[in-house]
């Protein structure tokens, strides 16, 4: 039973992996007021896994409007699943210069002011 992914949702997703791989694309610059070509100067460096994470998501996003088959993974109608969510999310903090962490586990309330036991 094939299940349907809200088409706005396959969108924004496809065009935000579409903009973050041209971040990376840019090859060739031409200066405006000379109209000479220089070569790019791709302020992002992808890694390898990075670029192609990147492509087989659009081709999956392209094809079946999902990039994601088990329900498990992520929402009936996302168009990308909780992890490729993240990742996407730290690829796009790369590419603005930012460092993100992954996944991270945040401390309990209070956790400075519990009482320590003695070392003693």
């Amino acid at each position: 039973m094939a299940r349907t992914v809200d088409s706005k949702r396959t969108r924004k997703a496809l065009r935000i992996v579409r903009k973050l791989a041209a971040k990376a694309a840019v090859s060739e610059t031409v200066e405006p007021e000379t109209g000479e070509v220089r070569a790019g100067s791709s302020q992002v460096n992808y890694s390898p896994w990075e670029s192609q994470f990147l492509s087989e998501v659009d081709k999956r996003l392209e094809k079946y409007g999902s990039a994601f088959r088990d329900l498990r993974k992520g929402r009936r109608d996302e168009a990308l699943s909780t992890l490729q969510t993240v990742k996407v999310k730290e690829i796009a903090a790369k590419a603005r210069g930012k460092k993100r962490k992954g996944l991270t586990t945040k401390k309990p309330l209070g956790w400075k002011k519990r009482a320590r036991p003695s070392s003693s």
